[in-house]
């Protein structure tokens, strides 16, 4: 990603996020406060990781931001406008779903087991498709969204019992792409790969981000994967950002001593970030 210039808007506003999940009635358990006072921008153009260890509350805050979630309190505007409470029209769900796609951890658990992976892609499609295409032009689109993501036609007839684990999760990226939003939720995308599958799904999608100037929100405990890919990241504990900054710099020199212990975790003697180079537009 090029330099964020002081007067580039950011795409998403997050400002004293705030998640509290009740005790269950009836019992003496405490409530409990899963994010507290998150914030942080996401602006165009831009990878931006969230990271920490299970339980630090990255997911939680990913989900309130696409509306999977509600919000105990703190706001999240999409664009300058709006979007922390949750949308009860179908236009108004609709729209939001334009704004932000999210794409889970686990390919096998995803995908419904009895759609083809074309009908898959061609319902989000007729879903978001504000200029309402045909038949011929809804295939069309499909083909060429399966294309992007490195699938050939023949996967169009397929269902997800009959692809690998990588090419499940490269059919997840095509139905959030068939949305053509502006942002991808990308919640421990890879984390269910293996290495060589891994690397291949990061290359795709930096070469999707460098296409289609689509924003990421990269979820992640992976040091290691979260370099390869964010141009900044946040760190996370206990529902807390405690750390924050480009990301090859916090990597390379990190001050805060939780990101000293995630980077000290990462496997491998004499790990040092080194990042893919990125495609200049």
């Amino acid at each position: 990603m090029t330099g964020i210039s002081a007067t580039t808007e950011p795409l998403i506003r997050v400002s004293g996020l705030r998640k509290v999940f009740p005790a269950p009635r009836g019992t003496k358990a405490e409530d409990v406060v899963a994010v507290d006072g998150v914030s942080f921008e996401l602006f165009p153009d831009e990878c931006l990781a969230i990271v920490g260890e299970s339980g630090s509350g990255k997911t939680t805050v990913a989900r309130m931001i696409v509306g999977l979630e509600t919000i105990t309190d703190g706001t999240v505007t999409f664009a300058g406008e709006d979007r922390s409470r949750a949308a009860k029209q179908l236009r108004d769900r609709r729209i939001r779903a334009r704004e932000a796609q999210y794409v889970f951890q686990d390919p096998y658990s995803s995908l419904n087991g009895r759609q083809r992976i074309g009908d898959v892609i061609l319902s989000n499609l007729r879903l978001h498709a504000v200029d309402r295409p045909g038949a011929k032009e809804l295939q069309r689109r499909a083909q060429e969204i399966l294309d992007s993501v490195g699938l050939p036609q023949l996967f169009l007839d397929r269902f997800p019992r009959e692809l690998s684990g990588g090419q499940r999760q490269r059919v997840a990226i095509a139905r959030a792409l068939a949305a053509d939003p502006r942002v991808i939720v990308l919640d421990e995308a890879v984390a269910a790969l293996d290495v060589s599958i891994q690397a291949q799904i990061l290359n795709l999608l930096a070469d999707i981000k460098a296409e289609r100037r689509v924003s990421y929100l990269f979820i992640s405990h992976d040091l290691a994967v979260v370099n390869q890919i964010s141009d900044r990241m946040i760190v996370m504990e206990n529902g807390e950002v405690v750390d924050a900054g480009a990301t090859a710099e916090l990597l390379a020199n990190p001050e805060h001593p939780y990101t000293r212990a995630l980077r000290a975790a990462v496997p491998g003697p004499g790990w040092k970030p080194v990042r893919r180079e990125k495609l200049v537009s």
